[in-house]
C-alpha cells in the first residue's frame, strides 16, 4: 500500500521571481489532518509497512484566518536531538491562530523509530541516516519511506521550511545555522539567507556544495531549496539534553521566522552582526575504537592542532585527528564509542 494520497487545493498567485510571493488562502491536507481556518489540528502521517514495519509522523497544522505563506517547521529528523522536539510542542501551545496569517505545518518528530529507540544518526530498523535519504521512496526501507512522506506531504505543500536540529546524543555543539547558497536561483538563496538571519542564531555556516539533482536531494532542507522554496537548517542544543535555554532558543527562532514572514504581528528582526562561517570541515574518524576528545565547542584551534585521538579497546593509541584548518570548533563528539568514518568534530573559519 502506498502513502495516503496528497489532497489539497491551492489558490495562489506569485509576484516576479525577484520578489516575495503574494498569497491567497491555502487549504491543505497533511496525513490525517485537514486544515481549517482559525484552528490548530493535530494528527499523523501514516507511513505504511514495507520491507520493515510501519510508522507514523505526528504533525500539527495551525491555520490562520488571513492569507499568508505556508511555513514548515520540522524537528526530530534525528531522534536523539530533543531540544527542537520540545520546542515545537511549546510552539504548538503558544501559537495564537487568531493572529496568524497563513499556515504553519509542524512536524513534531519526523523519525519516530529513532526517537522511541533513542538512536543517534541512524534509524534502528534500517541503520540509515534519514537526513541522507531525501527525497525518499515509497518502496524503500523505513527511512526512505519517511523521507518520501515528508517530501510529498510537507515539502511539496510548503512555501519555506526550517529543519530544526541540535547536537545528537553524542555531540557537544554551539548554536549555528546552515545557509544553503545553492546557486540555482539567486532569489531563493537570498530569501533563505534572510530566513537564517531571522531565526536568530548568530553563527551561520555557508554551504555551497549541496546536491542540485531533484531526484537525489539527500537532505531535508536541501529538498525544499532545490524545489524553489527557501529553507534553513538550524542547530541549537547538544548531547541529547533539552536544556531550557536551548529549548527556548528554538521557540524564539520559530516565532521570529513567523514575524519575519509577516505571519504574526510584531517587529521583524534579523541578526545584526552575523558571524559567517566559510570554509568549514567535518572530520571523520580514521578507524573504529575509543574516541578521546581534547577540545571543547567554540574553542579556537590552529591548523594542525590535535582535536583528539583514537585508541583500540585496550587503550592503545591508534590514530590522531588534527584540524585541517584554523578556526573554531562548531561541534565535537564527546562520547567514547566511535566507528570508522563517523564524524568526530567540525571546524569552521569565522568571518573577520
Amino acid at each position: 500500500m502506498l502513502l495516503n494520497a496528497l489532497v489539497y487545493l491551492t489558490i495562489r498567485t506569485r509576484a516576479s521571481s525577484s520578489q516575495s510571493p503574494i498569497f491567497a488562502m491555502t487549504l491543505l491536507t497533511v496525513g490525517s489532518v485537514v486544515a481549517r481556518p482559525g484552528e490548530k489540528i493535530s494528527g499523523y502521517i501514516e507511513v505504511p509497512e514495507g520491507v520493515d514495519p510501519a510508522t507514523r509522523i505526528p504533525v500539527t497544522i495551525a491555520t490562520g484566518t488571513k492569507p499568508g505563506p505556508v511555513l514548515a517547521l520540522i524537528a526530530g529528523i534525528h531522534g536523539s536531538e530533543p531540544s527542537p522536539i520540545l520546542a515545537l510542542q511549546r510552539v504548538r501551545r503558544e501559537l495564537d491562530v487568531s493572529q496568524l496569517a497563513g499556515t504553519v505545518i509542524i512536524v513534531h518528530i519526523a523519525n519516530l523509530p529513532s526517537f522511541t529507540q533513542r538512536t543517534i544518526y541512524r534509524g534502528p530498523w534500517d541503520q540509515k541516516n534519514l537526513n541522507r535519504m531525501f527525497p525518499g521512496s515509497p518502496y524503500g526501507t523505513v527511512s526512505e519511506r519517511i523521507a518520501f512522506a515528508i517530501t510529498t506531504q510537507v515539502i511539496d505543500q510548503c512555501d519555506c521550511l526550517i529543519d530544526m536540529h541540535s547536537g545528537d546524543g553524542n555531540e557537544s555543539l554551539r548554536p549555528y545555522a546552515y545557509w544553503n547558497q545553492l546557486g540555482v536561483d539567486e532569489s531563493v538563496d537570498a530569501r533563505a539567507r534572510d530566513l537564517a538571519l531571522a531565526f536568530g542564531l548568530d553563527h551561520i555556516v555557508i554551504d555551497r556544495n549541496r546536491p542540485r539533482d531533484s531526484a537525489a536531494t539527500v537532505f531535508c532542507s536541501n529538498t525544499a531549496h532545490v524545489h524553489g522554496k527557501p529553507a534553513v537548517t538550524t542547530e541549537a542544543g547538544g548531547v541529547g539534553v533539552p536544556t531550557e535555554d536551548m529549548v527556548e532558543l528554538n521557540v524564539r527562532g520559530a516565532f521570529r521566522v513567523m514575524r519575519h514572514l509577516e505571519m504574526l504581528p510584531g517587529p521583524r528582526e534579523l541578526v545584526e552582526h552575523p558571524v559567517w562561517i566559510e570554509p568549514s570541515e567535518v572530520l571523520s574518524s580514521p578507524d573504529t575504537g575509543t574516541w578521546h576528545p581534547l577540545v571543547q565547542l567554540d574553542q579556537h584551534v590552529e591548523q594542525g592542532a590535535l582535536l583528539g585521538y583514537l585508541t583500540d579497546y585496550f587503550g592503545e593509541r591508534i590514530a590522531d585527528v588534527r584540524a585541517p584548518i584554523a578556526g573554531i570548533v562548531m561541534y565535537v563528539v564527546v562520547s567514547p564509542a566511535m566507528g570508522r568514518g563517523e564524524p568526530v568534530a567540525m571546524v569552521g573559519v569565522p568571518s573577520a
